[in-house]
């Protein structure tokens, strides 16, 4: 049984090293935000958005340029109005073509027709402040894809803290997998001497046990951070690992932070823009009840043969359009539009509201991740003293092994929490310097 449960153990710490003896990329701070600018499939989708409202925006020069549209029409026809209208466009009609046996009773005529027209907008007002809510539009897009930018670096300085916090957990435990080494060798000798009994050993070997199960999900949270890190580039590992070119620091820098909400920050501008939009569509909708000037014209050539030019014709005009009732149609859509304008109003309203609950939150968590991270550094000074006496009196036979055990261990945790403690602060302190952007 013993010689099966060695086997287990070897086996399990064979498997560890080669999930953790794979290839790893070296990863520099620096170089990471590029990559996620160049490659970020999120900021791509957020590109393609603000393509999307800048092609809306362009499609509203229609309003200034003319539409112009060619055609060719071909038709035969022995319909009698339509038979002597080809005629007369055609220049061939005769004498005899106004004889009533042949104007009621026509035969087969051919017409071939090429028109060129152009319809020239003049004044309309509607389209003018559809053209305005299309450009707010556009340029709520453009703010958003920046706020996008923006919380993505967030994103990226956490996961790669979060990497270098996994590489720190990894080192710590690796100690603590010496430490308790050299703890189960020295118990070891003095249960062969009969000092100790076998329950301290059994003890030791638990515990040794315990921190390498808990190295091995320390090195599977670092695969985890870093393929979450490779998603946010779009690169593909392979099965590799990023490896941070900094490490964690175990201590923090204070910084002054102006914890007052910024009217410019970005995506609290997208909704003004947003809401400026809404409120030039209702402006938009109110203005169909005025009339429309737009100017026409039109170039055509007629002829019996196709593609034929033996006549031509020109037809220029304006029409002044008003729509004065549609079936409450126009009406509804004002309503609408107003009620979509008031909504927007209401939602920024309660988006500021809420963006300066959430900065005075993270203010106070900041002041508390402050003395968090003293007092972790405090209880790891006092637990290092407290396992270095501890050690040294069990040495000495004046200490049981529980006692021991309990100490190592509430040194390496106090040392992962203090860790812990150092990232909650780095990452809440970059949060709210988002947050006040």
């Amino acid at each position: 049984m013993k010689k099966i449960n060695l086997i287990v153990l070897f086996g399990i710490i064979y498997i560890s090293s080669i999930s953790y003896g794979q290839d790893t990329l070296s990863l520099a701070k620096v170089d990471l935000w590029q990559k996620v600018a160049d490659k970020n499939l999120q900021i791509k989708i957020a590109d393609q958005e603000f393509k999307s409202a800048q092609a809306d925006y362009r499609q509203s020069n229609s309003l200034f340029l003319p539409n112009i549209t060619a055609s060719h029409t071909a038709i035969a026809t022995n319909n009698p109005l339509m038979a002597f209208g080809s005629k007369l466009n055609q220049g061939i009609l005769t004498a005899s073509d106004f004889n009533p046996e042949l104007l009621n009773n026509p035969d087969r005529t051919t017409n071939f027709a090429s028109k060129i027209e152009i319809l020239q907008p003049i004044i309309n007002t509607d389209g003018l402040y559809g053209r305005q809510a299309a450009r707010a539009k556009m340029n709520a897009y453009s703010l958003q894809t920046e706020r996008t930018k923006e919380y993505l670096e967030l994103e990226v300085n956490k996961s790669f803290m979060e990497l270098q916090l996994a590489y720190k957990a990894v080192a710590v435990l690796e100690k603590a997998n010496a430490t308790g080494a050299e703890n189960l060798k020295l118990i070891g000798n003095y249960f062969k001497q009969g000092i100790l009994q076998k329950t301290d050993l059994l003890s030791v070997q638990v515990r040794v046990n315990e921190i390498k199960n808990q190295l091995q999900y320390a090195k599977s949270n670092v695969q985890n951070a870093s393929d979450y890190l490779a998603f946010l580039v779009n690169e593909d590992l392979a099965g590799a690992v990023y490896k941070p070119a900094e490490g964690l620091e175990n201590t923090i820098t204070l910084q002054t932070i102006n914890t007052s909400l910024s009217a410019n920050r970005k995506d609290i501008q997208a909704m003004e823009q947003s809401t400026e939009a809404y409120q030039k569509m209702l402006k938009s909708s109110k203005m169909t009840f005025l009339p429309r000037l737009n100017a026409f014209g039109s170039y055509l050539l007629y002829d019996d043969n196709l593609f034929g030019t033996n006549v031509k014709g020109y037809v220029i005009g304006a029409q002044l359009l008003w729509n004065v009732f549609d079936g409450y149609k126009s009406i509804g859509k004002m309503e609408k539009a107003k009620a979509d304008f008031q909504k927007a109003e209401i939602e920024i309203q309660q988006y500021k509201a809420k963006s300066q609950l959430e900065l005075n939150k993270v203010n106070r968590q900041l002041h508390d991740a402050e003395n968090k991270v003293s007092l972790s550094m405090l209880d790891l000074q006092q637990s290092q003293e407290a396992y270095r006496i501890r050690s040294n009196r069990f040495t000495q036979g004046l200490e049981k092994t529980t006692d021991l055990l309990e100490s190592e261990t509430q040194m390496f945790k106090k040392e992962l929490d203090h860790l812990q403690a150092v990232f909650d602060y780095n990452y809440t302190q970059e949060y709210l310097q988002f947050l006040t952007k």
